[in-house]
């Protein structure tokens, strides 16, 4: 199986043109769509370059013209974060009818869709990715309960639902956890692999809180483990192994040969935006505290790291510097923050960067206080305080 931030950290380059469904003739030549106007201008600007007038992201920069399911649940948090309901349910519906066989109360979404060999499109991998999934389920239920429709209410809790039916398993000697994804994942018997970015604490929060199946609880806190364990020195990786008879260790036969990069960036991320009076803030600022004093050291973060030596690689993109402002601000550090505020607008990410550019509107939402999370993982908006 090939994994999804394998191929974007290759490609690192994702745009935005095409239709819905496009035919054959479609190129990335079409005249992007018009964004809708937001009170958020970066989002605008994310629209213009990566979203299709039909509600999908593209990976311009690919020989396949590929959308991920990532950058589909992104969107629609970027959409309610701008108050931004027209753009929300267009990429929903281009999400259900492409990636969801046009029926997301019956089908997890598919994590890859773009150009076949024979020139016809559709889903290229229909394996779907769990931390997309989470997103596209809170993206509902918070615009369910921010714009106050049902509808979104009842489709979150479906994929709920179904994410813990299909992308769990209970790990001996860990309990309950969240898989990557339904297929590929347990590589052999009691050994399973696992992603820490693919966890957010406010989310799990927000499941634990808001769900009535105790199973949302225990996963909460396996989370939490899988995190502080699979970075003993303070560096998440990517991936991460987990045998039942030997715990955790490297994933050193993976891509990313043991090391954090383009996924375990998020981890900080996720861990910066938590609301103080979460439990679990705490604990992760403290884990994963090396990380914050290797970017105040070095003046940025790195594009990856060995997380058993810190020996690093070549400094990471500004999106790597917009996704560590909330940590380094929950570390207390504002020195730091300006240092990397400072890198972001002498060397802003590229036009056709799409992954540097949703960090930049994570963390760069954030510290402009465009949305925020209570200790429970619910969504706070500019918009909805005015």
């Amino acid at each position: 199986m090939v994994y999804r931030r394998d191929i974007l950290g290759a490609l690192c380059t994702m745009g935005a043109l095409g239709l819905l469904k496009p035919s054959n003739a479609e190129t990335a030549s079409k005249k992007p769509p018009q964004p809708t106007s937001v009170p958020w201008p970066a989002w605008g600007v994310f629209q213009k370059q990566f979203v299709s007038e039909g509600g999908r992201v593209i990976d311009v920069g690919s020989p396949r013209s590929q959308t991920f399911s990532e950058g589909q649940s992104y969107a629609l948090f970027f959409s309610l974060v701008a108050n931004d309901r027209p753009s929300f349910e267009k990429i929903l519906r281009w999400t259900e009818d492409n990636l969801c066989k046009g029926d997301l109360t019956a089908h997890l979404p598919a994590w890859l869709w773009g150009r076949r060999d024979d020139d016809t499109w559709g889903v290229l991998d229909d394996n779907s990715a769990s931390d997309s999934d989470l997103w596209i389920a809170y993206a509902l239920g918070e615009a369910g309960r921010l714009w106050n429709d049902r509808r979104y209410r009842l489709l979150s809790n479906l994929l709920i639902a179904r994410i813990l039916r299909e992308e769990t398993a209970n790990l001996p000697g860990l309990g309950l956890c969240l898989l990557p994804a339904p297929k590929g994942f347990e590589i052999q018997s009691g050994r399973w692999r696992l992603n820490p970015s693919y966890m957010p604490m406010h989310l799990m929060n927000w499941l634990a809180q808001t769900q009535q199946n105790p199973q949302w609880k225990e996963i909460a806190e396996t989370s939490l483990k899988i995190i502080t364990r699979s970075a003993p020195k303070g560096f998440v990786p990517d991936w991460i192994l987990y045998d039942t008879d030997k715990g955790f260790m490297p994933d050193l036969k993976g891509a990313e040969k043991g090391q954090g990069s383009y996924n375990a960036i998020r981890t900080y991320l996720w861990a910066g935006v938590l609301n103080p009076a979460s439990p679990t803030r705490q604990v992760l600022l403290k884990a994963l505290a090396p990380m914050g004093l290797y970017v105040k050291n070095n003046g940025y973060p790195p594009e990856s790291i060995d997380v058993i030596t810190g020996q690093a690689a070549q400094p990471g993109s500004s999106g790597f510097s917009a996704a560590m402002l909330p940590f380094l601000q929950a570390l207390k550090d504002p020195s730091s923050v300006q240092q990397q505020l400072d890198r972001i607008e002498a060397r802003p990410p590229l036009p056709d960067q799409y992954y540097a550019h949703v960090l930049s509107l994570f963390g760069r939402g954030w510290i402009d206080g465009l949305y925020r999370f209570d200790k429970n993982g619910q969504m706070k908006t500019q918009w909805q305080l005015k």
